[in-house]
């Protein structure tokens, strides 16, 4: 027996950046596997980078990674954490990625002689690679990045209108994101620029089928009704997002619009009765106000970009809702403690720190001071791979060892204490060749991680290029750490934690890749409560 084909569902932006795609797309993928449906999804994104590994995150957000170790758009992370499935590296799809593809094909003579062009060669190229991330899921929703009408998305917008002919448009569903501005003066939402936008994708050949309005403010149903008629989307197939409480309201107000239904009608897919009421919890823990509120500093250097500590907030609070209190989150710049700047006076008014990744040498010694803080006043920390070296450094210099320190600090130093794998040297700003997806972690029984965990064996996700140097680890108990996580295979340290400190608790790894809105990763969770003395 045949498989059954697989359906798409294609999301394109227009008018500007940064209105909710990637939210949409991962909103409609929770309310199909509501529906009892097998959903992937996967991001185009039409940058000359092969993947996302090298993109400045100051404005691109953070670098999210797949299990099989792909370093993606931030999106994937939306992906994972509305539907609860684990990426890989075919749900991300960058242009310089097919592009390198065709031009090894050339190179080694595959085209027989021929021209090597953007059609058909380039778009039936990213079509086969659609389709093979599609295959064996009943939906794959396809979210193209940028907005419609960029140069460098065209190729993308004509692949999946290739697509649409390849395999039938009644096996695909186009859904566009457009914005709604509202003008104070006349207390009015426009449309003219959703309409010129539904114009533009019209004029390259693709018609919507669902049309989703994005505003800062609700609009009335007579938006709806006029979207219609200039758009030729019918208004049922219409949807009007104003910004919502919490990003996880969103597959709640789709549904609400019957967005789902409409897509899965079109689709002639045979789908369940949605169940929603574990999601509609997780809506009514994110939007409670609570009694309690714990107050959070964010030891960071990458200040510019609200997304680049993204997956980092979200399991922050996702940890908070699910111990019922509030979590404030501040930013505090690492960079300013590199200098004289009071880490004591900064530090004291927070219940708990986090020391997030990152890379290069800049704000390292402000987040190496903020660790020693935290070591000294028995202050709650959590740290998240560049924030165990920095807290190992911490520990070795409070203990006396003043030239402890990393290799991106000082490669010269005669303490080392975080250094570069020999497999990893003079690879820096180089792509997909630090330590990348998951791997085995063993953990210390009777330690707070594995207390924290409720077992001794656990996988995570990684990416860095600096280790923790063995060749000190005997010392650490003398500094006033241990390491209660090891690799199994490789030795290295994955989890430290402080010894007579409420709650010191850092991985090389990143946890925050691996929580969930329904189910906070335990790490998190377990700073959050040591916040709250539980």
């Amino acid at each position: 027996m045949a498989a059954k084909a697989t359906k798409y569902v294609f999301v394109t932006g227009g008018v500007l950046s940064g209105l909710g795609k990637g939210i949409t797309a991962a909103s409609i993928g929770n309310l199909l596997k509501a529906r009892g449906l097998r959903v992937n999804l996967q991001k185009c994104d039409p940058y000359l980078n092969v993947d996302a590994g090298l993109l400045n995150p100051r404005e691109h957000g953070e670098v999210f990674v797949t299990r099989d170790g792909a370093e993606t758009d931030l999106d994937l992370g939306h992906y994972e954490r509305f539907v609860d499935i684990e990426m890989t590296s075919k749900s991300s799809l960058m242009a310089g990625r097919v592009l390198l593809k065709l031009i090894q094909d050339e190179r080694a003579g595959k085209f027989d002689g021929d021209d090597v062009q953007i059609i058909p060669h380039l778009t039936g190229a990213i079509q086969d690679w659609v389709i093979k991330a599609g295959e064996g899921f009943d939906v794959h929703i396809v979210e193209i990045g940028g907005t419609v009408g960029d140069y460098e998305s065209l190729a993308f917008i004509e692949a999946i209108r290739e697509l649409g002919v390849r395999v039938g448009l009644d096996n695909c569903v186009y859904v566009h994101v457009v914005y709604l501005p509202h003008l104070g003066a006349s207390n009015e939402t426009k449309t003219k620029p959703a309409q010129n936008s539904v114009r533009e994708l019209r004029g390259l050949g693709i018609l919507p089928d669902v049309l989703i309005g994005r505003s800062e403010k609700p609009a009335n149903d007579g938006v709806k009704r006029k979207l219609s008629l200039f758009s030729g989307v019918a208004e049922d197939a219409i949807a009007l997002l104003p910004n919502a409480r919490s990003i996880y309201e969103v597959p709640l107000t789709l549904e609400d619009a019957g967005i789902a239904d409409t897509i899965t009608r079109r689709l002639k897919l045979k789908a369940k009765r949605p169940q929603l009421k574990d999601w509609r919890a997780v809506v009514k823990l994110a939007t409670t106000p609570y009694d309690r509120t714990a107050r959070v500093g964010l030891v960071a250097k990458y200040m510019d970009n609200t997304d680049t500590y993204m997956s980092v907030f979200e399991a922050l609070r996702a940890a908070a809702w699910h111990n019922r209190c509030n979590v404030d989150i501040t930013w505090i710049d690492a960079e300013k403690f590199d200098g004289d700047a009071s880490v004591d006076q900064e530090l004291a008014g927070y219940d708990g720190i986090v020391v997030p990744g990152g890379f290069g040498r800049r704000s390292l010694e402000g987040k190496i001071k903020a660790a020693q803080y935290a070591l000294k006043q028995k202050l709650p920390y959590l740290g998240l791979c560049l924030g165990l070296q920095m807290a190992v450094i911490a520990a070795a210099r409070n203990a006396g060892l003043s030239q402890a320190t990393s290799f991106e600090l000082n490669p010269d130093s005669p303490d080392l204490i975080i250094d570069t794998m020999d497999d990893q040297r003079g690879k820096h700003m180089t792509g997909g060749t630090m330590r990348l997806g998951d791997y085995d972690c063993t953990l210390e029984k009777d330690s707070l991680a594995a207390r924290v965990y409720g077992t001794t064996k656990i996988v995570e996700r990684h990416r860095h290029r600096g280790e923790c140097n063995n060749a000190y680890r005997d010392l650490y108990e003398s500094w006033g750490i241990r390491a209660s996580g090891i690799n199994p295979k490789n030795n290295l340290v994955e989890i430290i934690e402080g010894i007579d400190h409420p709650f010191l608790l850092a991985s090389q790894f990143h946890p925050e890749f691996k929580s969930r809105p329904n189910r906070p990763h335990p790490m998190f969770n377990g700073f959050i409560q040591a916040i709250l003395g539980k």
